[in-house]
């Protein structure tokens, strides 16, 4: 195999500060514009998926593109991840949530279903309204011709980082020590998911470096769903319950649509599967030990 070329070298390195230098300066502006912790948890956990996103980029610049039966299974590890965030770090602070607001099991569970049906059901109408591409489905959505191929994948990105950024914004306003174990959950989520994204543009015709910018630039989301998602819930404590629901749903939404599908797609549902229960029970102990 070819050694990598020193432009390659050079342009992660560049990569590499000028994530370091936009995270620096954002940290201090928040710090500054915001003294509030919870928004301080949320914006850190959202800055630190982010970076997981940016880190996962990376090795296109230098490797060969992985098999098909690579991306299944790190494809069905962040299915995985997710899916226990969504019981371990959503769910289930959302129903103590509840029944402490409400002191009634059954209200609790409504609330609490109601928000994920809600959240799920608002994900998908934003699914199909906004013009975007899936990794490997082609072109889905309304007036696709008039977007640069480029952007058909921003979209599909951002909608895919849009829930995890919001459930991780919520959870902060819950729980410091939940927060924290769902933020690093989804970071780990996060670095093969930024290969695999910047491998889908790399396919696609992209040079390397290009897909790599790309593909770090769709995890800054992320932070400020989380800040979105912090600042909201802290209105009303009623909205907590709402939110950590709404957060589940959206999360619930993306996993059967989007990730279970593409990790599925080539054929390789054993190794997707197997992904899958290493995700979920690497997230489990995450938030087990971190709780």
């Amino acid at each position: 195999m070819p050694h990598p070329l020193p432009r390659h070298w050079i342009g992660a390195a560049l990569l590499l500060v000028g994530i370091a230098i936009y995270g620096r300066d954002l940290y201090q502006f928040a710090s500054g514009m915001a003294t509030d912790p919870v928004v301080g948890r949320a914006f850190s956990g959202g800055m630190l998926a982010a970076m997981a996103t940016a880190l996962g980029t990376l090795p296109v610049l230098f490797a060969r593109p992985l098999s098909a039966r690579t991306q299944a299974a790190m494809l069905g590890f962040g299915a995985g991840v997710m899916l226990a965030a969504t019981a371990f770090s959503l769910v289930l602070p959302g129903l103590d949530a509840a029944r402490e607001i409400w002191n009634d099991p059954w209200i609790a569970g409504g609330v609490m279903a109601a928000g994920i049906v809600a959240g799920g059901g608002a994900l998908l109408w934003l699914d199909g309204r906004l013009p975007h591409e899936h990794f490997l489905n082609g072109t889905d959505g309304v007036d696709t011709e008039t977007l640069a191929r480029v952007w058909l994948f921003v979209f599909a990105i951002a909608l895919h980082n849009l829930p995890e950024g919001l459930a991780i914004g919520v959870a902060a306003a819950k729980d410091g020590a939940g927060a924290a174990a769902l933020a690093m959950g989804i970071a780990i989520q996060d670095i093969p998911e930024g290969l695999v994204v910047a491998l889908a543009l790399r396919g696609a015709g992209y040079r390397a470096g290009t897909a790599a910018l790309v593909g770090a630039a769709s995890g800054l989301v992320e932070p400020v769903a989380a800040v979105l998602g912090a600042s909201l819930i802290q209105v009303s404590a009623v909205a907590l319950p709402w939110g950590l629901a709404l957060a589940a749903g959206a999360m619930l939404l993306v996993v059967s649509h989007e990730i279970i599908p593409e990790s599925h797609r080539s054929g390789h549902e054993g190794a997707a599967s197997k992904g899958l229960l290493i995700g979920f029970c690497v997230m489990m102990l995450l938030d087990t030990a971190l709780a």
